[in-house]
């Protein structure tokens, strides 16, 4: 350094140097400027920002408790006694809200240890955890680490629900600076026990479950109040990513986010060193396994839970005013509580029945629905199905085919036969097979007094998907001669004037259009019968000549009043033809379209209810989320028949179960009525039945409407087996009778009062029974159709005038036929010979006569009218056939008339005709 004269000269004139003043002066001027512009750039900035954040906080949501709440919740649906049977959940919606008292301390604590250990202290963001987050991100390189609270989570969950759906960094910025403002609003109006509760309840936790309760059932089958330390630890282990920590579908990662949560537990005071060693070493995802095992194979809707959706979705809509899409979403994701009429016990049984193979013909079949894709190598697609394969094989062999094959073996072998004969090389197909055992049943038991459906089931084998084919009230099938009771005796005895004693010849004839009419039995023809006879036996012929007289329009109007929604009144066919159900074969069961097992089995339970209808009900009240009543359900009744009309059916239907076609039936505990009926070829087979309990009906036959080939008494045995285990433990009960109604002791031939010794003394035996009738229609007139005619001992011949008594064998009763009866029955031996005064004794003269010239067929004996022989309403008991034996049976003394009565012979092969707007295919004529 220069410390002489002229260093300090220069040092001087530097400093006094205009051109060094004004560089300075540049300097420090620009220094002025870039701080003014620094500081202008950092107000403009902050400006800018606060308006940014300003505007970004301005534009959040409105929110309130009710909007911080979960929304969507499943919907429970509960049997009779208040059970749950099942969820109904859609995507977003398998939630199950607790309150916070209901959620155990351990699993609040496990949230808070592993998801925000400040959540008792912030005021909705942790700065610490952000500061946090920030610094790991920074000398990590990666961001992923989030810094969110419970409360955001919560908001984020509730409040910005498609945030899983942001594309950009800005949005996601705009949506956290949402979060966090919102987050410090919600904790000043909402107390972190709030905040916590509706956290719980919202968290996704894998398995489309939503929600500690739904977690906790799905994983554990069990309340989330009763889960242990270690279950909770497995829980909230799922928060973080419910894919990858998921104990179903990867344990391993699980295990190891459970560990992280009990030491983050530990460390943070929640449990002890005891508690936590004990926990870690449950062996808990066992336990899971077993459960999930459980859940899959029920996870598929019961045939009554899938008749209930549908019932539900239209009440919705026809009682709310709920547009389709309204019902869906309230149906599956607003929480309610559905209340079914579902008796457990009874479905069970019904279940296990026809789960039980004893109870079908051996050497189940199977039925095949196919469905074949191939896509060729130059791209063209061709599509293929089960009649392609039967169109197939009938060119190729020569023979027709139909789907039902002897075993799923037969039905692969086929398929392959067919693929490889139309797979090239190249070829890629896309394949669905299905078998489903053949035949097929369906089940439906009602309690007839409350309308209420107590089981259900749609078909036999195990159900593979929900809302699949329900063949108890989906399937229209033919309903044969369950059909006679409804169509045609219900409206005679109800509104026409006939009685159960009202008579009809059993003797060859015509439908109007020529054709005749067959009794299922085949041949031969039984003459002169009885309603309660023609029941209990299912006379086809004294059925179709009583609907003729009563009308094929009364017997419609009453179908329509049992409930049936499935007739024809007229539709007009492609070919210009029209179809209706309003015909003679009515009668028979022969329609066009068919029934439902559902609407039989209510119109089989209107009688049994004493002539009132009701609409069968799958459910008595829904509830909504806050567990107001949403449908209050309550029976929809109708009457359809006197209770009289109701009572005479039901004790002619007794006699189908005691002595008739249905005999086979009989448990013995209960009293039973009902009737069977079986259509052409044993295509369709039912019984539809009802105890002073319940009414069950029962339909048997292949789901492709094929001719039975072996047993066509399974669906007798199912009925039995159900009903049977259903009444154990039941009180006995008998069948009401009404007040107004009487008895009298008829003559089965004529319909009228029974002479003693004479309606008694027919050669078949007794024809005089005690029969029922409502008050006012109990005949007046004495039997005219029994005649006695004396004959000579020593000619065998009708005894002339001049016969001296000593030589007169016994009377001899016969029967007059009524006039215009043609062709031969059962009566025809027993007539009173038309030639018979030209065939008088010719050995004895007018010198020796005795007697009266008229006591050949005069002398008759008094009549009683006594009505109080018995109260008893069964005409006759004997042998008799069912749907498949062949029998022959003859006259028998029965103890509950307390007189003889006549089985005839019979052959019990249930064969059928067409009806008149039928295929021979469709025509139910049969017991």
């Amino acid at each position: 350094m220069n410390y002489g004269k002229k260093g300090a000269s220069d040092k001087q004139k530097a400093l006094t140097s205009k051109t060094n003043k004004v560089g300075r002066k540049v300097i420090v001027t620009i220094f002025k400027v870039f701080i003014v512009c620094f500081l202008a750039t950092a107000v403009i900035g902050s400006c800018a920002a606060i308006g940014i954040i300003k505007g970004v906080i301005d534009s959040a949501p409105e929110i309130s408790t009710y909007d911080v709440t979960p929304k969507k919740y499943s919907t429970a649906v509960y049997d009779q006694d208040g059970n749950e049977i099942t969820k109904l959940v859609a995507s977003g919606s398998n939630r199950v809200s607790k309150s916070i008292d209901e959620i155990p301390k351990n699993l609040q604590n496990a949230f808070v240890a592993i998801e925000d250990e400040r959540f008792w202290e912030h005021n909705g963001i942790d700065i610490k955890g952000i500061i946090r987050a920030g610094v790991r991100g920074i000398t990590s390189g990666n961001f992923s680490e989030g810094a969110s609270t419970i409360t955001q989570q919560l908001l984020k969950n509730n409040v910005f629900e498609g945030w899983t759906e942001e594309k950009s960094l800005t949005d996601k910025f705009k949506r956290k600076i949402q979060e966090q403002y919102l987050a410090i609003q919600l904790e000043k109006s909402m107390s972190k026990e709030v905040i916590l509760e509706n956290y719980l309840n919202a968290i996704n936790l894998g398995q489309n479950t939503l929600g500690v309760q739904a977690a906790s059932l799905r994983y554990f089958n069990k309340d989330v109040s009763e889960l242990t330390l270690s279950e909770c630890a497995v829980i909230a282990g799922i928060t973080q990513n419910p894919y990858r920590y998921n104990p179903i579908s990867n344990p391993e990662n699980n295990a190891e986010r459970r560990k992280k949560v009990l030491g983050n537990m530990l460390e943070q005071g929640y449990i002890s060193q005891d508690e936590y060693d004990e926990a870690l070493a449950d062996d808990v995802y066992s336990r899971i396994k077993t459960v999930n095992t459980e859940i899959v194979s029920s996870s598929v809707y019961t045939y009554f839970v899938d008749e209930l959706t549908d019932q539900v979705m239209k009440d919705l809509q026809e009682q709310k005013g709920y547009t389709q899409t309204q019902a869906y979403n309230a149906l599956y994701s607003s929480g309610l509580s559905i209340y079914t009429t579902q008796d457990k016990r009874i479905q069970t049984i019904c279940d296990e029945e026809f789960a039980n193979s004893d109870n079908y013909p051996k050497g189940t079949e199977v039925a095949l629905t196919y469905r074949l894709t191939v896509t060729s190598k130059d791209g063209t697609v061709a599509n293929y199905s089960e009649d392609s394969l039967k169109d197939y094989f009938k060119e190729i062999d020569g023979i027709s085919y139909n789907t039902v094959f002897d075993s799923e073996e037969e039905a692969n072998a086929q398929i392959e036969r067919y693929k490889e004969a139309i797979l090239k090389e190249g070829d890629e197909i896309d394949e669905s097979i299905t078998l489903t055992p053949q035949p097929q049943a369906s089940c439906v038991i009602m309690d007839q007094a409350t309308g209420y459906v107590k089981a259900i089931v749609g078909g036999r084998g195990t159900k593979e998907a929900s809302l699949t084919l329900n063949r108890a009230t989906d399937t229209k099938r033919q309903p044969g001669s369950t059909f006679k009771v409804l169509s045609t005796y219900a409206p005679a005895l109800d509104t026409a004037g006939m009685t159960l004693a009202t008579v009809h010849d059993d003797s060859e004839y015509n439908y109007a259009s020529g054709r005749p009419v067959s009794n299922w039995y085949s041949t031969g023809y039984r003459g002169l019968t009885t309603i309660r006879d023609a029941i209990t036996y299912s006379m086809n012929i004294v059925t179709v000549k009583t609907l003729t007289e009563i009308t094929p329009q009364l017997g419609y109007d009453y179908l329509l009043k049992f409930g049936f929604t499935t007739l024809v009144n007229s539709r007009k066919q492609a070919d210009g033809t029209v179809m209706t159900d309003i015909t003679q074969s009515l009668a028979l069961g022969g329609i066009t379209d068919g029934v439902t097992n559902l609407e039989l089995t209510a119109a089989y339970a209107t009688i049994a209810n004493g002539g009132t209808y009701t609409k069968p009900i799958f459910y008595t009240k829904i509830l909504d989320h806050d567990g107001n009543v949403l449908i209050d359900n309550t029976p929809k009744t109708t009457t359809v028949i006197k209770d009289t009309t109701a009572f005479l059916l039901t004790s002619a239907m007794e006699d189908v179960v005691k002595v008739g076609t249905g005999k086979s039936l009989n448990f013995g505990t209960m009293p039973i009525a009902g009737k069977t009926g079986t259509t052409s070829d044993y295509r369709d087979l039912w019984f539809s039945g009802f105890t002073p309990y319940y009414t069950c009906t029962v339909w048997g036959g292949y789901d492709t409407n094929d001719k039975m080939s072996s047993s066509t008494s399974f669906h007798k045995v199912l009925w039995k087996n159900i009903m049977s285990r259903v009444h154990e433990g039941l009180e006995r009960k008998e069948f009401t009778i009404p007040d107004n109604i009487e008895t009298a002791v008829i003559c089965k031939k004529s319909g009228k009062l029974a002479v003693t010794g004479l309606c008694d003394c027919d050669p078949r035996g007794s024809m005089a029974i005690t029969e029922y009738f409502a008050k006012g229609t109990a005949p007046t007139e004495v039997c005219d159709t029994h005649i006695k005619l004396a004959t000579c001992t020593l000619t065998g011949l009708p005894a002339s005038p001049y016969c001296p008594e000593v030589t007169y064998n016994s009377d001899q009763v016969y029967i007059i036929r009524p006039t215009g009866s043609t062709g031969v029955t059962d009566d025809t031996q027993y007539e009173l010979p038309a030639d018979y005064s030209q065939n008088m004794c010719p050995i004895h003269s007018s010198a020796s006569s005795h007697l009266d010239s008229n006591y050949y067929y005069n002398r008759l004996p008094e009549y009683s009218t006594d009505t109080n022989t018995t109260t008893d309403s069964t005409n006759s008991t004997g042998t008799t056939t069912d749907d498949t034996t062949n029998t022959t049976g003859g006259s028998q003394t029965t103890p509950d008339a307390g007189v003889n009565s006549i089985i005839d012979s019979t052959n019990s092969t249930d064969t059928q005709t067409t009806t008149d707007n039928q295929t021979p295919t469709q025509n139910p004529v049969s017991p």
